[in-house]
């Protein structure tokens, strides 16, 4: 049988690195195109029967896209390289989990929204979703927030800001992933 030698492992070393197979981890896009430096996010339209979600949800995407550090994030439409618009259309509440006497006590919470993302100089929409939903569950602790989401976040504004958040993360990574 043949020993190795140092030469052998170095070319085998060698090969393996240069090999690539082009294959990247899903969640990996980073870049947008090299044109956008600036991101517009105005406020999102509130077409649901929660009051104030579109603020937080508005305040929870432009922190996200300010993780990625190298984009300037404004809150108006003028003046900007990259777009993105949103519409809450829904947050709707349903029972997840029941108690002994079948009342609820956990909800999952799924909610909706139309979000598009612009290339502005290019008039070019980079991604779009016309129903885009993020779900989470959340414990009820009384009976009021049952059916009433404007109630469960009321009692619960940890609920509403981890809301926000799951949905700011699965928007932008959305959009980086699209391009």
């Amino acid at each position: 049988m043949r020993e190795w030698t140092r030469r052998d492992v170095l070319w085998l070393a060698g090969a393996a690195v240069t090999s690539g197979c082009g294959y990247a981890l899903a969640g990996r896009g980073n870049t947008l195109p090299a044109s956008i430096v600036s991101i517009g996010v105005p406020p999102f339209v509130n077409q649901s029967p929660v009051p104030d979600v579109d603020r937080v949800l508005t305040d929870a995407v432009r922190a996200e896209f300010q993780t990625k550090g190298r984009y300037r994030i404004l809150p108006e439409s003028t003046g900007v390289d990259g777009l993105c618009i949103g519409r809450v259309l829904s947050v709707v509440l349903q029972p997840s989990a029941f108690t002994a006497d079948k009342q609820a006590s956990r909800q999952l919470i799924v909610t909706t929204a139309s979000i598009e993302f612009t290339e502005v100089a290019a008039a070019r929409v980079i991604w779009a979703n016309p129903s885009f939903q993020v779900r989470d569950e959340f414990d009820i602790t009384t009976g009021e927030s049952a059916n009433d989401p404007a109630a469960l976040f009321t009692q619960d504004a940890n609920a509403l800001d981890r809301l926000a958040r799951n949905f700011a993360r699965s928007v932008v990574t959305s959009i980086f992933e699209a391009f």
